[in-house]
């Protein structure tokens, strides 16, 4: 497994808990502490700016 594994979070639909890529990865099935299994990823804060021509 790389090192760029534990900056990726996940958060669970329903109850917003963040999880990171590796405790998914360790546990049997892939669902949230709630029970739900819909998970979305979670984008980094930092914004993109382009050089306009």
């Amino acid at each position: 497994m790389s090192e760029g594994n534990s900056d990726i979070y996940f958060e669970c639909v329903r109850c917003g808990q963040k999880v990171s890529l590796d405790n998914l990865l360790s546990l049997p099935e892939i669902k949230c502490i709630c029970g739900f299994r819909v998970l979305r990823k979670v984008r980094p804060q930092s914004i993109k700016q382009i050089k306009s021509t």
